[in-house]
């Protein structure tokens, strides 16, 4: 049996159990719910009087979340361009801007890079359907006369799915290529129980991707335990027998030669395909920081109420006390307080060292944020205002960006591929539909640091001799950040106003003596 689910099996498959532990753990952190950082600290206080104030005195310092999140904004803050190789006013290029306005892709990209930041991980689907999600309206219509469905034309679309419900398969002698990729998840079905009232019924939904066609399955489910073998639970089903899935048909031909699933990996290696995350190599820095943080609150709270001793006092006799008071005999001790002497300063400088070593771990400088957390000596970042300074400073997170990118770059242009050849596909033989050729388009991303635009275009009037390098097109477009059709809308606008301004004259009056 080479195929993931059937009768018998389980889900998830054992062999996908790690993974998908791992992506819930790295959601967890990002989201600042490190309760394995909890359950560490409770261990150094077991036992002592000081156990019960530690849920109180938790601190939770969530620097992966900005850490993660820098990369994605570096990589669209300012949106890429999208170019299908065609002209400007081509069917080609129009369909290009159209699919990536209407699915908002600046957005997506930046969305999938930081899901793939915690986890590691992330899939895109392409499909040709009705965007607007008309489940509810029919069955409104089911229990209301008159109620009639919206227009809502079907378009391509791309959207991201989540990576802990996504098996793929490799093929045979293979670590990196799919053979089919299943999405697969469970859901809750409400059902009327023997002795009355509801319960909820678990199914296995299952959606099988292979080149050319898509395969939908269903089974019946029943619990089978919890696995925490991995730093988090993860709740496993038995797969029972297979059901319907209330489909006019359960294989569905996709027209395409490839798979509509497209894998975003973080990092990758050459073994495996699973991705690498951002997160995993750095948690038990991130624990180090967080127990530090605990120690050093702990203790100033501890001490900032000290236990004072002296003259046994009978009554308040005008003296209040803020803490403890300890009575020794006042012929032999001057009054005074029990101060502790322990070094505040080595945690602050452990606590240094920690936040250079995750940002060092993680390529990022810390003055990328405006200011630094720890004395680092790199600096503030505004000591240097020449183009080439910056992005040399800038190169630890730059290369991280670019290799981010180059995982990106790949998977954005196969969907927006197979989306145009959906589209065509679909519409195939249908009255008004002027068919176009299915480009593999290009991608201009940008680095996202300061340019210094004046130098840029000295150095190129200097290597041209002075002759234009750009059309206003052009310049337009990656000036302000859109596209051939709205760049054509601005030239028409300038162009209304050049003539408003100056009006039309006919060169030969100039002629005329």
């Amino acid at each position: 049996m080479t195929r993931k689910f059937y009768t018998g099996a389980q889900y998830p498959p054992t062999a996908d159990i790690e993974r998908i532990s791992k992506y819930y753990r790295g959601k967890a952190i990002f989201a600042g719910r490190q309760a394995e950082i909890y359950d560490r600290a409770t261990e150094l206080l077991k036992g002592t009087p000081h156990e019960p104030q530690l849920k109180s005195l938790f601190i939770a310092v969530n620097l992966i979340d900005v850490l993660l999140t820098k990369p994605a904004d570096l990589m669209v803050t300012e949106p890429p361009t999208f170019d299908s190789g065609k002209a400007g006013d081509s069917a080609e290029q129009a369909r290009l801007n159209a699919i990536v306005e209407e699915n908002d892709l600046t957005q997506l990209i930046h969305e999938l890079v930081i899901g793939a930041g915690y986890r590691g991980d992330s899939f895109v689907k392409t499909y040709y359907a009705q965007r607007a999600d008309l489940s509810e309206t029919e069955a409104l219509r089911a229990d209301y006369a008159g109620i009639t469905l919206p227009a809502a034309p079907k378009e391509p679309i791309i959207e991201s799915v989540d990576a802990a419900i996504v098996f793929p398969e490799l093929s045979r002698g293979s670590r990196k290529k799919f053979r089919a990729i299943n999405i697969a998840w469970i859901e809750w079905v409400e059902a009327y129980s023997l002795l009355g009232g509801t319960t909820e019924r678990p199914y296995l939904n299952v959606e099988r991707h292979v080149p050319g066609y898509i395969v939908y399955e269903r089974y019946e489910a029943s619990e089978a335990g919890v696995v925490n073998t991995y730093g988090y639970p993860v709740m496993t089903f038995n797969i029972g027998e297979r059901v319907s899935t209330r489909r006019k048909s359960n294989i569905e031909a996709s027209g395409v030669p490839q798979l509509l699933v497209h894998h975003i990996p973080y990092k990758t290696t050459d073994d495996d395909w699973r991705g690498i995350s951002g997160v995993e190599k750095v948690e038990s820095v991130l624990a180090a920081i967080n127990d530090r943080l605990v120690q050093i609150d702990y203790i100033l709270w501890k001490h900032s109420d000290p236990i004072a001793y002296g003259p046994d006092i009978d009554g308040d006799d005008g003296v209040r006390w803020g803490g403890k008071y300890i009575p020794v005999n006042k012929d032999e001790v001057a009054p005074g307080y029990m101060v502790w002497e322990g070094q505040l300063e080595a945690a602050f400088k452990e606590l240094d060292i920690l936040l250079g070593i995750l940002y060092q771990m993680s390529e990022t400088p810390q003055w990328l944020f405006g200011t630094t957390l720890s004395a680092d000596k790199g600096g503030s970042g505004t000591s240097h205002t020449d183009g080439g300074a910056i992005k040399a400073r800038f190169m630890p997170i730059l290369t991280k960006v670019t290799r981010i990118r180059n995982h990106v770059d790949r998977a954005i242009r196969d969907a927006l591929w197979t989306a145009m050849q959906l589209e065509n596909v679909a519409n195939e033989g249908v009255e008004g539909y002027e068919p176009y050729e299915a480009v593999y388009p290009t991608i201009t991303w940008r680095d996202g640091i300061p340019k210094d635009d004046k130098a840029e275009a000295e150095v190129y009037s200097i290597r041209t001799g002075g002759q234009a390098t750009i059309d206003v097109k052009s310049a337009i477009k990656r000036l302000d950040g859109v596209n051939d059709t709205q760049a054509e809308q601005i030239l028409a606008q300038i162009g209304a106003d050049d003539e408003r301004v100056n009006g039309t004259v006919e060169s030969t009056v100039f002629n005329d003596e």
